[in-house]
């Protein structure tokens, strides 16, 4: 009996060591995508599992981008940490600075042997997330761009024909629909990231010094110039006759767009869903941001939101290798093309947007096209590659704080602006010094 139990026990181990030697190598994965994105997320994932068997990606939600990132921040300290982490665009000088925690992904490509080509990627894209030399710091995952949506029933009772191009057509058009009924030309969502960051590199202008950050932690911010002004000082002025009506700091004015209270709304290209799911009672469309011809004879190219993976330091070499063979997965041009059509995100690869075109989706899908083109308009200068600043999540709300201010009449365009340059300049010297 002591014979059958020895050997029982020994078929029992061998049994368990021969199952524990072929499991597969686990990668863990902090997201901050709820709802419907987070089941896509999941999907992804899954996806990639059951296309191989060496490795196991489990997504994890961690709540906010601001809640994922400092969790893993946390977790890496305690060294407790994701193999991959999930953060948003203006956390980028952040994971920078993070010296020793983070595993570049150009060189973690290049370490596992998978093969990476960042020139097949879009350029306007990758440029936000690489360093001074090119390189690829982490690997693009959910971008997004500002676009305009417009009401085209709102738009051909006022006898309007087409979106308008430049900012003083959105003017005429949002006196025209009022004229027709409507209460409001046009609202916005995020108003830093729109009517700032993006409105900077739309019209080829610097938002700070040092290639806005990309040079340096010496940078100071610019966005009191007299451009600046002009376009803040406007939208004040239309807010007097809600020819512009501001609506709240991130999405909140979204509402007045499916209510057909602002016959025009600009807000994220990944807020496509969004819009199509509510606006129920009529036929929307999507345009290209609007320019001021005064500032520039025709646009440059917007910048990105969304967010990045990043991969941090600390894991063994094999584990490595899954995170390598996931990003491949994720940058395929099938699940690329197919993550860009269900969400309004941006396809970060050429192959993806040629396999969108391909399939006919644009073609069934008027506008979701716009984000693409906007971002490929033309090649990505140093003020129009993005924004690379420190504390910029703080800042961000220095921003809107000011903003709000403006559009209350508490002070002038130039007054408010003035202001947000020089607190985000006291948190600039804050990052500077601590990095």
């Amino acid at each position: 009996m002591k014979r059958a139990a020895l050997a029982g026990a020994v078929g029992v181990a061998a049994f368990a060591f021969s199952t524990s030697a072929w499991a597969a190598t686990e990668v863990q994965w902090w997201h901050a995508m709820g709802g419907k994105l987070g089941e896509k997320v999941v999907e992804l994932a899954e996806g990639f599992n059951a296309s191989q068997s060496d490795y196991k990606v489990v997504p994890v939600y961690k709540g906010t981008y601001t809640e994922t990132m400092t969790s893993a921040i946390a977790a890496f300290r305690a060294k407790q940490h994701p193999h991959i982490v999930q953060v948003f665009e203006v956390g980028t000088a952040t994971m920078m600075a993070a010296k020793g925690a983070i595993y570049p992904v150009y060189q973690l490509m290049k370490d596992s042997g998978e093969p990476f080509n960042p020139s097949d990627y879009l350029a306007s894209v990758t440029g936000y997330y690489t360093d001074t030399d090119g390189n690829m710091l982490s690997m693009p995952f959910n971008s997004s761009t500002p676009v305009l949506y417009y009401n085209r029933d709102a738009l051909k009772k006022a006898g309007v024909t087409e979106a308008p191009k430049t900012w003083p057509e959105v003017a005429e058009v949002a006196k025209k629909a009022q004229a027709a009924g409507y209460s409001c030309g046009f609202t916005t969502g995020w108003q830093s990231w729109v009517q700032i960051e993006n409105f900077s590199a739309w019209h080829n202008l610097p938002i700070g010094t040092k290639a806005n950050g990309f040079a340096g932690t010496d940078t100071e911010f610019t966005f009191n110039s007299a451009g600046h002004v002009a376009h803040i000082g406007a939208l004040a002025d239309w807010q007097k006759s809600k020819i512009f009506d501001y609506g709240g700091r991130r999405s909140d004015s979204a509402p007045k767009f499916y209510g057909q209270e602002c016959v025009m709304y600009m807000n994220s290209s990944a807020a496509y869903a969004g819009v199509k799911a509510n606006a129920k009672d009529f036929e929307f469309g999507v345009s290209t941001l609007p320019y001021w011809p005064e500032l520039a004879s025709s646009p440059q190219n917007t910048i990105i939101g969304g967010a990045t993976l990043w991969v941090l330091q600390g894991h063994e070499s094999e584990e490595y290798k899954g995170v390598a063979k996931f990003f491949s997965y994720l940058s395929s041009a099938e699940v690329q093309a197919d993550w860009h059509q269900f969400t309004g995100y941006l396809p970060i690869t050429n192959a993806a947007a040629d396999l969108t075109r391909e399939q006919g989706f644009y073609k069934a899908n008027p506008g979701t096209d716009v984000s693409i083109n906007q971002m490929t308009n033309k090649p990505p200068t140093e003020n129009s590659k993005g924004l690379r600043f420190g504390n910029f999540v703080q800042i961000r709300d220095i921003i809107n704080e000011e903003m709000e201010a403006i559009w209350s009449g508490d002070k002038s365009a130039q007054e408010g602006l003035d202001a947000a340059v020089s607190r985000g300049n006291e948190l600039l010297r804050k990052f500077e010094a601590s990095n």
